[in-house]
This record gives structure tokens, sequence and C-alpha cells, in this order.
């Protein structure tokens, strides 16, 4: 479909806001409900991801955005991975994974000792990219920022 694909990861710019709240809206909309964190996050992405130390990359093919993924800093040396989406036309073309690694690869460089991330179970190709990237499960489940998240994974660098 798209062989000649050319995806480039770019830090958060403000005219990639609209895009972040779509890409994750329209996945959110597809398998959940939209919540109250999600409203926070998406609408404000300055205030509760930037601005607490974190980051938004994105991911562009020609100029247009069709991935993207937020770093969230939550405290000293961790961070979350978080709202995660690529565009439903651009997926299984491994633009997840050079997201997922950007991410990775930034919280490494912030001298980070865990990156975890909440999920649900029934997002399987999502659970193969994290667990292929170094993810595993946490038994430890705390968080309940989200009705629909019923898993939680982490990485340790």
């Amino acid at each position: 479909m798209k062989e000649n694909l050319h995806v480039f990861i770019d830090s958060f710019k403000e005219q990639y806001s609209k895009d972040f709240e779509y890409l994750n809206l329209q996945w959110i909309n597809e398998y959940f409900e939209i919540e109250e964190e999600d409203i926070k996050i998406l609408g404000n992405p300055q205030r509760y991801v930037l601005k607490q130390g974190g980051e938004i990359f994105f991911a562009l093919e020609d100029d247009k955005v069709v991935g993207t993924a937020a770093m969230v800093h939550v405290k000293d040396k961790v961070f979350e991975l978080s709202k995660m989406a690529v565009d439903i036309n651009y997926q299984g073309l491994g633009i997840g994974r050079k997201l997922i690694n950007r991410c990775i690869d930034f919280a490494k460089n912030k001298g980070t000792k865990e990156v975890f991330l909440i999920t649900n179970d029934k997002l399987a190709p999502a659970l193969e990219l994290y667990k292929s990237s170094g993810f595993e499960l946490d038994e430890d489940y705390d968080d309940n920022r989200y009705k629909r998240g019923n898993t939680k994974m982490k990485l340790l660098l």
C-alpha cells in the first residue's frame, strides 16, 4: 500500500496540537469512551505534558502527522508512555515502533529508571508492540485514572 514510506519523528510543535487530539480520539472512540483524563491531556497537552517536563512526539510522512506518543513526567526518574496513536490508514507499517523507540531514547537521555503505561488487554497489536519493546506486565496495578485501563506494563531502564 505505502511501500515508500518515509517517516520522520518530530517533537511537539503548536501546529501538531489538533493532530494529537484527533489521532487519540480516533482510537479511543473506536474501542472505548472518552474519559475525563483524556479530555484534560488532549485539550491542554502543554499544561499536562510539556510543562511537567515531558514531551510529545509526532510521526510525519510528507508533512502529514500519522502518529503520536507522549512521555509524561510522573516523578523523579519515572515517565508514563501515554496517548500513543497511529492513524488507522498507517497502522501495521512500523510507525508505532519508531514512536516507541523515540520515546525510550528520550527516557534514557533523561536518566529515567522506569517507563510505565496503562492499556487494555483487548488492544492485542499494541500489547505485542509493548512486549517486543521490552515492557513487561506489572502485577502491582495501582492506577485508576481510566475505566478502560486494565493492564499496566513497565520497562526498567
